[in-house]
Formats: C-alpha cells, structure tokens, sequence
C-alpha cells in the first residue's frame, strides 16, 4: 500500500524560547503529542519561520524574551494574522491579564509539566484535527 505524503506528515509546532534548555524540554513535550517542531530563540525568529511555514498548526511561546517583541505581541501578530494556527502561551514570571492575551490562545503557567501541555494541546490544537 502506498503512503500518500500529503496525509502522514506530522503537524508542524514552533516553540518559541530564549533559554535553550526549556525550549528543548518543550519542544520535546509538543514532540511526544504528535508534531514535528521547529525552535525558534525569540519572536523575530519566530516570525521569520511563520512566514516560511504557513502551514504551522501551533506557535507555544514564552512571554519574556529578548527583543523587540514578546511572546504576548507574537500571541496577538499570530492570532490576528494565522487564525488557524493555535497559540499556547507560556511564563514563570507573568501572568497575562485576560485583556491582554488573544482571545483564542491559552496561557499556561512554568514549571510547565508534560500533563499540563497534553490537556491544552488536546483542547484546543489536537494533532489529528
């Protein structure tokens, strides 16, 4: 039987992080629900993948992070721009204000643990979806 690519490719995440090791901690929760990830250190790398992956199915970010933008400004460029790309917003440090995070995205609070990124991914971004 032959494999049609168009259906066995994974979805695809971005994980967004300016601390290496969280960011692979993450990126290899995100991995263990189902999608291929790509890394990025801040939100200017961030945007430049989103613009060369169109096709992204989830950002998860980081609110606190070098640069000109943080992960909230990326929350809201990705939810105003990619609306069908689920956004999974995550901080130790702040936590946003119901008025500040997009209305579709999801703020989950560090120490983030494999539970918590499983039920969010399944509410709103299931892999199979």
């Amino acid at each position: 039987m032959a494999h049609d690519p168009h259906h066995s490719a994974p979805p695809v995440a971005l994980v967004v992080d300016d601390e290496p090791l969280i960011r692979m901690d993450t990126a290899d929760m995100v991995s263990e629900e189902g999608f291929e990830v790509i890394e990025a250190r801040n939100a200017d790398e961030a945007m430049a993948v989103l613009e060369r992956h169109p096709s992204l199915k989830l950002v998860f970010t980081d609110i606190q992070m070098p640069g000109h933008t943080d992960g909230l400004d990326l929350a809201r460029h990705v939810c105003e721009h990619w609306p069908d790309i689920c956004v999974i917003v995550a901080s130790g440090a702040v936590t946003p204000g119901a008025d500040e995070l997009p209305e579709t995205a999801r703020f989950i609070g560090k120490p983030i643990s494999h539970a918590m990124v499983r039920e969010t991914i399944a509410e709103i971004c299931p892999p199979t979806a």
